[in-house]
């Protein structure tokens, strides 16, 4: 988080990082990330993850997705760690290994057998 605090603060680019400028920011992103699977089977997007500038590609976009996601963090001053241990135990609750496992339904759909 540092070094992105440095390239950000080098630029002086904190007075555009708002929470509402970071959201956007990080959909816009992960629209870029789907656009490089978009119309494609999964066999082609295996191919293409083959192809080192196809995978360079979508690396890239992963890591801007991610700087943005850590920047509205910070900006928040949300413990990222403390936040996905919250998360994860809340889905633990919501999806039950017995009820979840294999399937894809959400958690309102989950029944006892």
């Amino acid at each position: 988080m540092a070094q992105a605090r440095r390239f950000r603060d080098a630029r002086d680019w904190s007075q555009f990082h708002t929470p509402k400028n970071l959201a956007a920011a990080i959909a816009i992103e992960a629209a870029e990330l789907q656009e490089r699977f978009l119309w494609k089977t999964d066999k082609e997007i295996e191919r293409d993850l083959k192809d080192n500038s196809k995978r360079d590609a979508i690396v890239e976009e992963v890591a801007d997705v991610f700087l943005f996601a850590l920047l509205l963090a910070d900006r928040l001053e949300i413990d990222v760690g403390k936040a996905i241990t919250d998360k994860l135990a809340t889905n633990e609750q919501k999806y039950p290994v017995a009820l979840a496992r294999g399937n894809a339904r959400k958690y309102t759909e989950l029944r006892e057998p």
